[in-house]
């Protein structure tokens, strides 16, 4: 059976926009109730059609497939070469927004810890096929169309009305070269499974067409400079490709994307490990841990600091040592690799950022709660002397403080893996607060890099050129090094943990692509790890700006409609606070609580510094924020 027609072409949401990866691709994290659920990850299955594979993350229960073409109830395991099982109490639905779940402990039970992947059909993405074979024996080849719109990159055949083992085909192999995804074993020699593809058909050998079997076929594509997702339709999201591994800390394979899951395996017999081996940036992909996942077994997840694989703005980089997948030396690799989302550029500021009180809404944990998943959370304490928290997802968690020099400390309780939230705790502490960013075109960015002692250019994915730029070194007790252009223009440079004033950097501006570091610790020393914050103005967003104090009360027009949630300024031509205010805390015709991201003082609720305005805020005549003459830098979010 042919699959269904899409409905949807790559090109189709606009007339000049494709699809974005957030709308065909998702990994979503949950936790098992024991009951009934309904997952909501934005990816269309029941109009478009495609795949969800699950996988208990603290069991030993299988990685399960279930798609559209063979319907909710049908799954199969590719741990296994068992036949296809019924049993609606597993996936009971696939929906407009996602997929429902039954009660089945293989995909909720109580308390433990799920992943799944939602792979949506879409043109030069992913499609799902199922075929009969002919009746009879031997009978040769046989093909079967498809609508990936192009030359799958990878290809997944499984037998589904008998046991039998999963057959792979990929891009990077030999032509009679296929691997099996439910075994350890290497590239084995086509024995008449496979002929060839197109970018209309998948033609297989008699191997695959005899006696009436019944298959279903996931085909992946492989985007190389004619992907047409994006605002413009000409950007890739998949990549399907291979490379050697060099036993060396940091090899790194570039992609022309940074990806948020990888599949990998060992090609050659690697002397470390046979497994496939998933990892996403949901779960933890970082520079000093992974959590993978084997699909060819049921173990659970495997957590350490060993087998690294780590985004860059532009690819992977590589764990080190000889005897460490997956970079052992000479070891040949395949992967499959889709690009991060979101894509879209966010049209509010509710989209991207968040404030929650300390365990206050529910679910709890995480102990603070957003629609969406956090790529850097900030913590403190209201009204004690205390330590300001920020935790990215591309450091594991592990925490920096802003109003200290320290190195990072690793602790992974802060930013867990949480889908819609940070901090691993049901604790209540009232009084404290969260801020929790998204990383989005044009809004914020993270970038994780490593110093190499010379002047150089890190690459980053915010899609324009960044007006506030924050640095820390996570390895080394250095001060912070914040890059801005939003006071003149040039490239001005402040400490974040420091009051001083302004300097001019005289470094090179940065560009929608890169910015410039410098061999000092605290941007650049050789072999010390860093983690850089990029924002930007996006109209309706945020605005990062400067004005001159007026020594009485005026008006900063950011642009916005409803006013700013998040406030924060510091004065520029002379020593200052990084003073913040928030809409959680209170931005009100009044006195407004004030903290400071360079100290542990508790807030001050008695100045009345700030106002609510619609276009954005207003600061009054408290000299702290409108000295006559003074300069000041914002980064205020709607």
């Amino acid at each position: 059976m042919l699959g269904k027609a899409l409905t949807t072409a790559a090109a189709g949401n606009a007339a000049g926009e494709g699809l974005y990866v957030e709308e065909v691709f998702s990994t979503y994290l949950y936790t098992g109730t024991g009951a009934s659920q309904t997952i909501t990850n934005g990816v269309d299955l029941d109009g478009e059609g495609g795949l969800v594979w699950i996988k208990d993350r603290d069991d030993t229960y299988g990685h399960y497939w279930f798609d559209t073409e063979r319907g909710a109830g049908k799954n199969i395991l590719s741990n296994t070469t068992s036949a296809e099982a019924t049993d609606t109490n597993k996936l009971s639905s696939f929906n407009s927004n996602g997929f429902s779940l039954g009660t089945n402990v293989a995909v909720s039970t109580n308390g433990d810890d799920y992943a799944s992947w939602t792979f949506r059909k879409a043109p030069k993405f992913f499609d799902v096929v199922t075929f009969t074979a002919d009746a009879g024996s031997n009978n040769g080849t046989k093909a079967h169309a498809h609508n990936l719109g192009s030359s799958p990159g990878f290809i997944i055949i499984k037998q589904t009305n008998a046991a039998n083992s999963w057959v792979t085909f990929h891009r990077s192999l030999a032509a009679n070269n296929l691997m099996f995804l439910n075994a350890t074993s290497d590239v084995s020699i086509n024995s008449g499974y496979y002929s060839s593809v197109s970018d209309t058909h998948v033609t297989v050998g008699n191997a695959l067409n005899e006696n009436s079997a019944e298959y279903v076929m996931y085909l992946f594509a492989h985007n190389d400079g004619d992907g047409e997702f994006g605002e413009d339709a000409d950007q890739d999201i998949i990549k399907c490709g291979s490379y050697t591994g060099n036993g060396t800390s940091g090899n790194e394979i570039t992609l022309g994307f940074e990806p948020q899951w990888v599949l990998v395996k060992a090609a050659d017999d690697d002397p470390q490990w046979d497994n496939w081996f998933i990892y996403d940036s949901m779960r933890g992909m970082t520079d000093s841990q992974y959590n993978a996942l084997a699909p060819n077994t049921s173990s659970a997840e495997s957590v350490g600091s060993s087998f690294l694989l780590y985004p860059t703005a532009t690819g992977f980089k590589l764990g080190g040592g000889n005897n460490n997948f997956p970079n052992n030396n000479n070891i040949d690799y395949i992967y499959i690799a889709i690009r991060r989302g979101p894509m879209k550029t966010p049209e509010s500021g509710t989209e991207v950022f968040a404030m929650d009180q300390f365990g206050q809404t529910s679910p709890s944990p995480p102990a603070y709660n957003s629609p969406w998943p956090v790529d850097l959370g900030i913590q403190r304490d209201s009204v004690a002397n205390d330590d300001w928290i920020w935790a990215s997802r591309l450091a594991s968690g592990n925490y920096l403080r802003s109003n200290a020099t320290s190195a990072e400390v690793a602790n992974s309780q802060y930013l867990m893996d949480f889908q819609n939230g940070f901090r691993d705790s049901s604790a209540s502490l009232s009084t404290y607060y969260g801020w929790m960013f998204r990383r989005a075109p044009g809004f914020f960015d993270v970038v994780a890099y490593e110093g190499t002692g010379s002047v150089t250019t890190v690459s980053h994915n915010l899609g324009v050129a960044p007006e506030l730029i924050i640095i820390k070194n996570r390895d080394s007790s250095t001060n912070w090094r914040v890059y801005t252009t939003g006071i003149d223009g040039t490239l001005d440079y402040l400490y974040l943990n420091l009051t001083n004033a302004k300097g001019n950097s005289g470094a090179t501006l940065p560009t929608s692509s890169v910015f410039s570091i410098g061999t000092n610790s605290d941007q650049g020393a050789s072999g010390n790890s860093y983690i850089a914050y990029l924002f930007a103005t996006l109209p309706g967003v945020s605005k990062v700006g400067s004005y001159t104090g007026n020594g009485s009360s005026q008006t900063i027009d950011c642009g916005f409609s409803a006013g700013a949630r998040f406030v924060l300024i510091k004065r520029t031509d002379s020593t200052g606070d990084w003073h913040v205010y928030d809409s959680e805390r209170g931005i009100v015709a009044g006195n407004d609580p004030r903290l400071e991201l360079n100290t542990v003082n508790a807030q001050d609720t008695g100045s009345d510094d700030i106002d609510p305005v619609s276009s954005g805020f207003a600061v009054t005549s408290n000299a702290d924020v409108n000295t006559n003459n003074a300069t000041y830098i914002f980064l205020a979010i709607a």
